[in-house]
């Protein structure tokens, strides 16, 4: 009899674990789908320096990881700068990484920026 409650009890609890699991990454994708969908060109976001991937359209913490998201702003592809020889661009969170034309962090992903 013993048996047959502890069992019981365990498949309630895993069962709930479960779907407050799949609630939670339920969330954070639609989070994700509606900001990736929302925002347009030159316009401002907010990413996780860990999890570029992850992008809001206010300030907060990473559903993932809890770090503080940073703001970041997505530049229209119509208007890139042409590449003189002067310009380099590196990464924020790999600054050993440059390039002398825009486009993505080999690293992390991340967009590099015009260095200074």
């Amino acid at each position: 009899m013993k048996t047959k409650i502890l069992i019981t009890l365990f498949v309630m609890v895993f069962s709930g674990a479960m779907v407050f699991g799949q609630d939670t990454t339920k969330t954070e994708k639609k989070q994700t789908v509606k900001t990736s969908m929302e925002m347009q060109k030159d316009s401002v976001y907010y990413s996780c320096t860990m999890h570029p991937e992850v992008k809001m359209d206010s300030p907060g913490k990473c559903p993932k990881c809890g770090k503080d998201l940073v703001k970041t702003t997505v530049k229209s592809t119509t208007n890139k700068p042409k590449s003189d020889g002067l310009t380099s661009y590196t990464c924020t969170m790999h600054p050993e990484v440059t390039s002398d034309k825009p486009g993505k962090c080999p690293k992390c992903g991340m967009d590099l920026v015009v260095k200074k």
